[in-house]
């Protein structure tokens, strides 16, 4: 159970630390990636065979065929951003929910010890989260609780579906890539089939048929599903932090006990996370 800094008691009776997120590799998905691909090309390599797995024509139908159908489904705006995607499977921004929630218990203190407007003594402090920053604005400017309740919930709602949409285009690349890579292979068949008179080439036709399969299998299967579930498990991280901020905003604007607060926001935590602020 997390506890409150002991270094915070030397800073001033009015003063507010903000802890921002930083941005690290992702090491599990990194790593994951890596171990995948060096896995596939031992097995190739280790194999008594000399067949090539490598054919340029069966990996340009996969990729851009992938990236083309998927393309469909998307407008230009979602699809533009698509390297960011990718990027933030492998680079995240990271906060844990306990220290969210002991910056929390430390604005609302200081807003039932000396009031609301305490606070805004902490701007330059508390702009270093914009989202914090502005939720606390909103309740320092006088807002009904229902109305801050509404225009944070319409904000947590809004980046979730952004974030759904984001691993929304990654799902559809998984689904996508192993029936492009079905569909290389059946060329290659009616190819194969439209030369049965030279039987010496039955066999390298259908190892390049099967090519396209394979290539499917593991742009879908082992990178595109892989990094859509990151994505939608770093989305629900982030839409924890700012559940923490809605509700610790609804308590302050309430006028709420912060001992209070401290079990509304120990009820969302996970056990591992939870705050023990008043000890």
């Amino acid at each position: 159970m997390a506890k409150a800094d002991s270094n915070n008691t030397n800073l001033a009776p009015n003063a507010i630390r903000i802890t921002t997120a930083k941005i690290s590799p992702d090491f599990n998905t990194i790593f994951g990636v890596i171990l995948t691909f060096a896995l596939i090309s031992v097995a190739i390599l280790i194999g008594e065979s000399n067949a090539n797995f490598f054919n340029i024509p069966s990996f340009l139908i996969v990729i851009l065929g992938t990236l083309a159908v998927t393309s469909i489904s998307y407008t230009w705006d979602e699809l533009k951003n698509a390297g960011a995607i990718i990027g933030n499977t492998l680079f995240r921004k990271r906060l844990a929910p306990s220290v969210m929630a002991l910056q929390l218990m430390e604005i609302a203190s200081l807003a039932k010890k000396k009031g609301l407007l305490s606070i805004s003594k902490n701007n330059q402090e508390l702009r270093k989260d914009p989202h914090l920053f502005k939720a606390v604005q909103i309740v320092t400017d006088g807002y009904e609780v229902a109305d801050i309740e509404r225009i944070l919930s319409q904000d947590l709602d809004a980046l979730v579906e952004r974030h759904k949409r984001s691993a929304g285009i990654l799902r559809r690349g998984s689904e996508i890539a192993p029936a492009m890579g079905l569909i290389g292979t059946l060329i290659g068949l009616v190819q194969m089939l439209a030369d049965l008179q030279n039987p010496e080439s039955i066999g390298p036709s259908m190892a390049v048929a099967l090519l396209t399969t394979f290539y499917g299998a593991i742009l879908g299967t082992a990178v595109l599903a892989p990094m859509a579930a990151k994505l939608e498990r770093n989305s629900n991280d982030e839409a924890l932090l700012r559940t923490l901020v809605l509700m610790a905003m609804s308590s302050m604007a309430r006028q709420d006990n912060p001992r209070r607060l401290e079990m509304l926001l120990n009820s969302e935590l996970p056990p591992s996370q939870q705050i023990s602020y008043f000890d």
